[in-house]
Formats: structure tokens, sequence, C-alpha cells
């Protein structure tokens, strides 16, 4: 745990009590895992949104099927291959 030992966490303890006291620990306790929970869900939402805009970027880039696709453009004369000609 971070380099922590048994008598750091007991001192922590301590001080955490000291500043709070025990009444105030749980309410202290409460909105810290409500603090947790809202990050929690805002990261989820975060990487959903990269997820959908992935895949709509992917769309983009992908026609959908059944759509016309340009044929590819036939080389001319001067791109094709050399031909000699004969006389």
């Amino acid at each position: 745990m971070a380099g922590l030992g048994a008598p750091e966490i007991i001192i922590i303890a301590i001080v955490i009590f000291a500043l709070f006291g025990y009444r105030k620990l749980p309410d202290a306790a409460r909105s810290v895992g409500r603090s947790m929970r809202i990050f929690k869900a805002e990261t989820k939402g975060m990487r959903e949104d990269d997820v959908q805009a992935k895949a709509q970027a992917e769309h983009v880039r992908n026609p959908i099927e059944g759509t016309p696709v340009p044929p590819p453009a036939q080389p001319t004369q001067s791109q094709s291959t050399p031909t000699t000609e004969t006389q």
C-alpha cells in the first residue's frame, strides 16, 4: 500500500479522528463515497463518448453497404505499360 506500514496507518487514523471526531467521521466517509461514485460515473461516460466517437469516425471512413461507390479510375495510355510500335 504505497510503502505505508502499520505504524503509519495508525498515525493517519489518529490524525483523522482528531480532525473530524467520531461524530462527523461517518458523514465525511459518506461524502467521500458520493464523490467517488460521481467520479466513476463521469469517467465511464467519457469512455463511452470516446467509443461512440471512434465508431462514428469509422462509419464515416467506411461507406455504408449498398451505397454506390465510384469505380476506380482506368489508367490512360500514358500511364499504362509502354508498348513498342513496329513499323
